[in-house]
Parts: structure tokens; sequence; C-alpha cells
């Protein structure tokens, strides 16, 4: 009903749309339309009348306005007909249509555009499109700017393999995420994990520049770490300072710690509960 004309009163002249002219019996039948309103949703739902739209041939569309709060700038839709040499106008169809001002859902993102880092767990699966741009067929001839690894690669039961825009935007992702050299805990490293001998380098093209971690008491441990990455379990982190240069420890067993003086107890009376009377036994 996009294409439409729109009739805002029922005293306008009928309207050609094409060769559709609006059925007068059809526009007439605002009562018979409301009564179909109603029996789809509550007839509290159902406001007044806001006009009708020319289908068709002896079709038309009368609109409702929607008084439910969750459907503000909603209407209802109701398609009535009349068949050639017909006297009877009969309902078609009903339905609740969004209007200029409705709220509406932002639009429809597929599942897979929606998927982000870390929303994959146990028993979920993601399936790789066939065109995925990341990934390059494993028979194919590899350029020069293609992983190594795909030359001797090829034919050992890999279909396909990861493409020179894969590798670059895996490369880009890792160097600017937690395993990059701008992490809080690589400003604050005493080395680079370059020089680490938990340093594991890539193969490939990305061998100076990545590397897995293989120290367990590291953070990053057995993550794609940059080269100039780095932590505080640096292999060769080993200088503690000595005894001779921390500061000497004083002890002082003379201070005293001065109490809160406390009221003395007042004498207890003569002949109360618990003690005894002088002269009586």
């Amino acid at each position: 009903m996009g294409d439409n004309l729109y009739v805002t009163s029922l005293r306008s002249a009928p309207v050609r749309r094409g060769r559709s002219v609006a059925d007068p019996a059809c526009v007439e039948a605002v009562d018979l339309a409301l009564e179909a309103a109603k029996e789809t949703a509550r007839p509290s739902e159902v406001g007044e009348h806001l006009g009708y739209a020319v289908e068709g041939d002896r079709v038309v569309t009368h609109f409702f306005a929607c008084t439910d709060f969750g459907y503000r700038g909603w209407r209802w839709a109701v398609t009535v007909a009349r068949a050639a040499r017909a006297k009877v106008v009969t309902v078609s169809e009903t339905a609740l249509l969004p209007g200029e001002e409705a709220v509406l859902p932002p639009a429809w993102v597929p599942w897979l555009d929606r998927l982000r880092p870390g929303d994959l767990g146990p028993g979920d699966l993601l399936p790789t499109a066939p065109d995925d741009v990341r990934l390059a067929p494993g028979f194919a001839q590899p350029q020069e700017d293609l992983d190594e690894q795909a030359q001797w690669e090829t034919g050992l039961g890999r279909t396909r393999v990861l493409s020179a825009e894969g590798r670059d935007q895996a490369a880009e992702r890792w160097y600017e995420g937690a395993g990059g050299p701008q992490a809080p805990i690589a400003v604050a490293a005493p080395a680079q994990c370059s020089t680490c001998g938990f340093y594991l380098p890539l193969a490939g093209k990305l061998r100076r520049l990545f590397g897995v971690c293989a120290n367990e008491h590291a953070p990053d441990d057995g993550r794609a770490v940059s080269a100039d990455h780095g932590c505080g379990a640096h292999s060769e982190a080993v200088v503690v300072p000595s005894a001779a240069e921390a500061p000497p420890l004083i002890l002082d067993e003379m201070a005293l710690d001065r109490l809160p003086e406390e009221s003395p107890a007042e004498p207890a009376e003569p002949g109360e509960a618990g003690e005894e009377t002088p002269g009586r036994g």
C-alpha cells in the first residue's frame, strides 16, 4: 500500500488512481471495517476513522487510530472489497500498520553481523561465509603477499587458508588490543616481549611482529602478543633490591602507649548482695 493515494475525508469525490476508482459502496463501509477492527483488537484500542485508500477496483482500505499506549502512531487498517456486480461488501484483511509518527524498532541485523568477539560460547557454531575475504582457497597459487605457509599447506586437508586481507586485519586487531604495546601492563613492563625467553615467535609473515607467551605466570599465557608488548613476568626481570639497599627497620621497644584513664570503682555498701556483714555469722 506504499503507492496508494490516501483520502482523508469520506466526503471527497472518488479519486482515480490509474484505472482504479474509489468504489462508493466500499468507501461507505466504515461501520463494517470498524467492527472488523474491534474483533481483531480490543474495542477500546480502536479509535476514530482516519480515512481510506483505494487499493484497486472495488477494493478500499479504511484506517482507524490505535489508542493502545504501546502503539502510539500506529493505526488499524481494514481492507474491504466488493465482487463485480455484487451489492454486499466483505472484509478482506485486517492489520495493524505503523503511521508516519509511529515508533519503530531499529532495522533488523542478521545474527552473523551482530556477533562480536567474545559472544561465542561452548557449543555455539559460527559459520563462515563462502566469500569471506579473510580466507583464500588452499589449492590456489599463493601470491607474494600471502602467508608463506600456504605454499606447503596446499592439499594437506585445509580447504581455505588465511588471505592477505585476513592476516592484516588480525595483525591490526592484535596490535591495538590487550596484547599490544599500548596496554597498561606493557607500558609499565621492565622490557619487551621480544627479549623474553618465554616469547615464541609466530611463523610466516607475522613472525617479526607477533608471538605467543609461554609463561604460565604471565597474564598473556597462551595468547598472541606483539614483540613490543611486555609485562612484569619477563624472563630477565630478576633484579631484586638487596638487603643493603633496603631501608633499616627500626623497632622502638621503649615507647609506651597511653591508655585512657578509668574512674576508680566505688566501694560497695555493707549489706549488698554477695558480701558478708561484719558481726554476723
